[in-house]
């Protein structure tokens, strides 16, 4: 085994373990937080298929990772892997504006003081999109088993026993009754299917949404679009692509909502967005922050 440190300089306003915990994608493989170390991990697997377990930890330089790998990294390898954990990270994003905003409003002034704001997402949108299918309709235990299924069933395995995120080739290459029976996805199963085939046969170039210049709406059509994208899936994918006019409703968000202005009481979906849409372009990440406020009291929140 091969490892050779790299380190990817951070902005000053860069927080990583409140990026890192910005949602429950940190919790999914090929992500895993080791807390004893205080590193955050992730299984690459780079253009050349070589698998990559890199291991960040926060310096005062940055990011450094120890890039561990069955042969030694090329020059074309460390630019991959910095480029990928960039986008994971969120560093590609600036955030600028929006601290800027968030500093002008009382209720909001904590976001920048703690570097809150960017959103953990997946090498690919296409990793992305296959995860929140998974979140659909289901507890999160059960996001965890499909997830946990996938990588281990149609992912690659690494010397360490992790093992990358399947390509959409290995999707398209199983069954719906695969799906039913060995990644217990339920209704999803033909929808994860369809999605593989599209993007593998090259039907479906859902990459290229991370560099769109369509307006949001129209954007945002597209992926609902995809079957098994609704609106909540939609709005949420939406925020990980750096676009967050969507609110992306749950059974959580709402409750959660109920619980901080309503003192519990439900309130229709329309009264939600009612709320926030005085916050613009910037809404659907000033809802997410507001309702996962109390993460920010601990380093490892869950």
């Amino acid at each position: 085994m091969h490892t050779t440190s790299i380190t990817i300089p951070t902005p000053c306003n860069f927080n990583f373990w409140r990026t890192v915990y910005s949602h429950g994608w940190c919790a999914l493989p090929p992500f895993k937080i080791d807390k004893d170390a205080q590193a955050f991990e992730r299984i690459l697997e780079l253009s050349d298929r070589l698998l990559v377990r890199c291991v960040m930890k926060a310096t005062g330089k940055g990011i450094t990772v120890q890039c561990h790998s069955q042969k030694p990294l090329n020059a074309t390898h460390k630019q991959e892997i910095h480029s990928q954990l960039r986008a994971c990270l969120r560093l590609t994003e600036d955030m600028a504006s929006f601290y800027a905003e968030a500093s002008r409003l009382r209720k909001f002034q904590w976001v920048p003081r703690m570097g809150a704001g960017r959103m953990l997402r997946s090498p690919t949108v296409f990793e992305d999109v296959v995860k929140m299918i998974c979140t659909t309709n289901c507890s999160w235990a059960l996001t965890e088993i499909m997830v946990g299924n996938l990588t281990t069933k149609l992912g690659r395995k690494f010397e360490s026993g992790a093992y990358s995120f399947p390509t959409p080739q290995a999707l398209a290459e199983t069954t719906e009754k695969f799906f039913r029976k060995e990644i217990r996805s339920g209704y999803r199963s033909p929808y994860l299917l369809e999605l593989g085939e599209r993007v593998a046969s090259g039907k479906l170039d859902m990459e290229l949404w991370r560099s769109s210049t369509l307006p949001t709406d129209e954007l945002f059509k597209q992926v609902r679009a995809v079957k098994g994208m609704g609106d909540y899936a939609a709005g949420n994918i939406m925020k990980l692509l750096g676009r967050y006019d969507y609110l992306g409703l749950d059974s959580w968000v709402r409750g959660k909502f109920y619980e901080l202005h309503k003192n519990g009481r439900k309130v229709t979906d329309k009264t939600i967005e009612k709320y926030y849409a005085p916050y613009g372009k910037w809404q659907g990440l000033f809802f997410w922050l507001e309702m996962t406020k109390d993460w920010y009291d601990h380093k490892f929140p869950f």
